[in-house]
């Protein structure tokens, strides 16, 4: 990722994953490229939470139809992620970040365009495909193109951009769907990726150089088919479960999906067996920096993504703002966390140290909230929780930016592609469980509590803290199992 350079028909040979790091002008101009993709993948995540009452109104879409647009971008966007990242390793990253990237801008303009529910979740689905294809290519051209000590600070940049886009999203959300532009109501919160992924893909195609794995080898089918059926199985009862009141089939398909990932294994050790390229390689989770590493950032993304749900939630329904004003509350913890990313960008080499501190802030942050909504009651206000917000956000910013380095620090640049997949999956599941575990709590306080009910939301948001206290908690007792050197050692 560092130079301009004319058409692909016309570029010189495309570097491959074990290549030296690319030399030449910054490579900071493509990064900023394939950073606004990320910051769009993550973007969509967060904004259609505000523009769904909107959506339910207009399209007259039920309960159930709304949750399946919520959801569905999510589901598609975790069980095709490690299947997109090994599609750039054979296929090129550039390749892939760009039929992603242009997968993802048609389907944007499909879902503003939707005429009924259907439409629009089927638009959602394709959407979150073409993000799986375009995010985890990222993750690899930070580890090809950059020099190891620069990787660091590239972590740091892209912690910092996916923290302020899931923030951005319900902000720019509320912004849009209030500002009513043209008449249109919720339907510019998607019309607003289509000029933004066209010049995303001119830019890409003309700055971002071309890389790939020697030795990809053949798509393994059979594993993408397995791996796929398996992470569905654990993933949609996670996100459809609590708004559906549990029923018995997500309490049976993740005990199938579990039963599915042994047999994924057994299907990548016999593709190794026989001399062909597994989707994921069997000794990449028992190495144990990786392995330990993606537990831990399964463990940090269960709080963030539960942190979001459960405080917009509390300022919308409980506090009484509209959409605008509960996404304004959110820019402390944007502001902290772009801040605590870039610090820990630049001291990546404390290692463990870091990690620590940036979980021991985290979990300050979240008591220092508990605190502060059990002791208002009834009085509790939006303005009471800045200085937690902030701690939340910087503590997070520290902690994760860099252990999203560490997993990948050790990966031979052959597997790249590959681990990148498994982490941005990791990162999805996480949050997905979060969401659902979390918000069995939360609502579970909540009970029959009415909307302004101040005490209510606030004892149901009590409780939801105490838990991501003591998973922060967790966190930092947990990193001790990290190998000590966290830098990139190649």
């Amino acid at each position: 990722m560092t130079r301009t350079r004319p058409p692909a028909d016309s570029a010189p040979p495309a570097p491959v994953a074990g290549a030296p790091p690319h030399t030449g002008p910054s490579p900071w101009r493509a990064l900023s490229v394939v950073l606004a993709g990320v910051f769009m993948a993550v973007l969509d995540t967060f904004i259609v939470l505000v523009a769904a009452p909107a959506v339910q109104k207009d399209l007259r879409a039920s309960d159930a139809d709304i949750q399946l647009v919520l959801a569905g971008y999510q589901l598609t966007y975790a069980v095709a992620l490690v299947t997109g990242a090994r599609l750039g390793d054979r296929f090129g990253r550039r390749r892939c970040f760009l039929v992603g990237m242009g997968v993802f801008t048609l389907a944007s303009a499909a879902c503003a365009a939707a005429p009924g529910p259907g439409s629009l979740i089927a638009a959602r689905l394709v959407q979150g495909l073409g993000a799986a294809v375009m995010f985890p290519q990222v993750f690899a051209m930070i580890q090809v193109m950059l020099v190891p000590e620069r990787r660091a600070r590239a972590f740091g940049v892209l912690g910092a951009v996916i923290g302020v886009a899931g923030v951005a999203g319900q902000l720019l959300g509320g912004v849009l769907v209030s500002a009513d532009l043209l008449g249109l109501s919720w339907r510019p919160v998607f019309w607003v990726n289509v000029p933004v992924g066209a010049v995303t893909l001119v830019l890409a195609a003309l700055l971002v150089p071309e890389s790939r794995s020697p030795d990809a080898g053949r798509p393994d089918l059979a594993g993408a088919a397995v791996l796929t059926l398996a992470l569905a199985l654990l993933v949609v009862p996670l996100v459809e479960g609590g708004g559906r009141g549990w029923p018995a089939w997500t309490l049976v398909a993740p005990v199938a999906g579990v039963l599915a990932l042994f047999g994924f294994a057994y299907v990548e050790r016999r593709v190794e067996a026989r001399g062909g390229t597994p989707l994921l390689r069997p000794g990449l989770l028992r190495a144990r920096a990786f392995a330990v590493g993606m537990f831990l950032v399964v463990l940090a993304y269960v709080g963030i993504n539960s942190f979001f749900l459960v405080l917009s939630v509390t300022l919308q329904d409980g506090l009484g703002l509209d959409a605008l004003g509960a996404g304004m509350c959110h820019l402390p913890f944007a502001a902290a966390f772009f801040a605590g990313s870039l610090v820990a960008g630049r001291t990546v080499r404390q290692g463990r140290r870091l990690l620590r501190a940036g979980a021991l802030v985290l979990a300050s942050g979240h008591v220092t909230a508990l605190v502060v909504v059990v002791t208002a009651g009834a009085s509790l206000t939006a303005g009471r929780l800045v200085v937690p917000l902030a701690l939340v956000g910087a503590g997070n910013g520290i902690l994760v930016t860099p252990l999203l380095n560490a997993v990948l620090a050790h990966v031979r640049p052959t597997e790249i592609g590959m681990a990148s997949g498994v982490l941005s999956t990791g990162q999805q599941v996480g949050g997905s469980l979060g969401v659902a575990v979390v918000g069995i709590v939360f609502y579970g306080a909540l009970g029959d509590a009415a909307p302004g009910d101040v005490s209510g939301y606030g004892h149901a948001l009590s409780a939801a803290l105490a838990l991501d206290a003591a998973l922060a908690v967790a966190l930092s007792a947990l990193l001790r199992l990290l190998p000590g050197e966290v830098s990139p050692r190649h």
